[in-house]
């Protein structure tokens, strides 16, 4: 299981290194972005973000059960917790701080598989940068605790299966 979603993450991110993602909700069919259109989904990004948001994310690739985005993020935004999926991260541009594990503050469900909250207490705080890759195992809390001007992420969403 480990081997196959091994390479099922390294297949994603050579797709996503050379990748662009599309310009609708094509992403569904697509199974590769050039490096241009990711290029130019991170102009659109930096257009369409309005002073207050944190982050806007685009779909890149869906193959079910997998779900790649791009994230472009400008401010510190929410913790998280994925208790059905692990999350792995590349950065695609740019820097941060990532905070893993700790607990929640003002802990809320989102829905029935993930939770937010306004930080993390405790946790360990890494500097990330362009070409890092982190993965984040489901149940752990994460959070960009600081924005280093602004950072831009692939995101690959890995669901836990059970056998």
């Amino acid at each position: 299981m480990r081997v196959l979603m091994t390479g099922v993450a390294l297949s994603a991110l050579s797709i996503a290194a050379s990748a662009q993602p599309p310009a609708s909700s094509a992403a569904a069919s697509r199974t590769m972005v050039s490096a241009a259109e990711v290029q130019a989904m991170i102009a659109k990004a930096k257009a369409d973000r309005k002073d207050n948001q944190p982050i806007v994310a685009q779909s890149l690739l869906q193959l079910a059960p997998y779900n790649v985005s791009l994230e472009y993020r400008a401010s510190v935004g929410n913790a998280a917790v994925h208790e059905t999926e692990a999350e792995l991260f590349y950065v695609v541009d740019g820097s941060a701080t990532l905070v893993t594990g700790g607990k929640l503050t003002g802990e809320s469900r989102t829905n029935a598989e993930n939770l937010t909250g306004n930080g993390i207490e405790g946790g360990m705080s890494r500097h990330v940068a362009k070409g890092d890759f982190v993965m984040v195992p489901e149940r752990t809390p994460h959070w960009f605790s600081a924005i280093d001007g602004t950072v831009v992420l692939m995101s690959l969403h890995l669901p836990h299966k059970t056998q």
